[in-house]
C-alpha cells in the first residue's frame, strides 16, 4: 500500500496503543519441541495474571492435547516483565493454575542481561517480526492475522487469540499469601529456579 509523501499511516507501537482502537499486548508461549508457538493478544495491561492467563490458554488449547497425561510444565522467562522473578503476582498467579491444570509448575528466569538467549525472541517473535515487516499494524486484526500466518521453512506454526479480559495494574501480594503459596526453591540460585505445586490451601 503506497502513501503521498509526507502522510504516513498511524501505526501501532510497542504495546501497540490507539487511542481510539486500545491497545494490544502479546504475550508468546513457544514450545521447543514441537517448534510451535501461541500469542495471546490482550486489550487491557500486560500485568503477571495477563501472563498466567496466557499460559493457561496455550495448555487448555495446545498444551494438554499434545502433552496428555503429564504431571509437570516447564517454563523459561524473562527476569523482569509481567513474569519477573520478584513479582508477587507472578508466583499468585502461577499457584492458581498449578492448582488448576494439577500441575507442578517449573521456573527458570533467565539471570538480568540475557534474555537474548530465550529462544521465543529466536525461534518465534523474530519471525513475527519479519512477517510483520513493512505492514501497518492499524487493527487488533490485522496483528492477528499477521501474527497467525507466521510459518517458516523449519516448519514453525503459530497460533494466535484476543484476551478481552481486563487486567488491573498494581496488585499487591501479601507477606502472608507469598508466604502461604506452596513453592520450592532449587538449591541453584533459588530466586531464579523454583517450582509451585498444588495446593489445596491456596485457592
Amino acid at each position: 500500500m503506497f502513501r503521498l509523501q509526507k502522510t504516513p499511516t498511524q501505526v501501532l507501537d510497542h504495546d501497540f496503543p490507539i487511542k481510539e482502537l486500545g491497545k494490544a499486548s502479546p504475550y508468546g508461549i513457544y514450545d521447543i519441541k514441537e517448534n510451535e508457538g501461541y500469542v495471546n493478544v490482550g486489550i487491557s495491561s500486560d500485568t503477571a495474571e495477563f501472563a498466567a492467563q496466557s499460559i493457561r490458554t496455550w495448555w487448555d488449547e495446545m498444551g494438554c492435547l499434545k502433552y496428555h497425561g503429564a504431571t509437570k510444565l516447564y517454563i523459561t522467562a524473562d527476569g523482569g516483565g509481567s513474569n519477573s522473578s520478584r513479582n508477587r503476582l507472578w508466583k499468585k498467579s502461577l499457584q492458581l493454575l498449578s492448582n488448576e491444570i494439577g500441575l507442578e509448575i517449573h521456573v527458570s528466569h533467565f539471570p538480568p542481561g540475557t534474555s537474548k538467549w530465550n529462544k521465543i525472541e529466536h525461534r518465534l517473535f523474530s519471525h513475527i517480526s519479519k512477517n510483520w515487516r513493512g505492514r501497518p499494524l492499524v487493527s487488533l486484526a490485522v496483528i492477528i492475522s499477521l501474527i497467525g500466518s507466521t510459518t517458516t521453512k523449519n516448519g514453525l506454526k503459530v497460533r494466535c487469540g484476543v484476551d478481552t479480559n481486563e487486567y488491573e495494574k498494581g496488585i499487591k501480594v501479601s507477606d502472608k499469601e507469598l508466604e502461604e503459596l506452596n513453592i520450592s526453591r532449587h538449591e541453584f540460585h533459588g530466586e531464579w529456579n523454583y517450582w509451585v505445586s498444588p495446593s489445596e490451601t491456596f485457592a
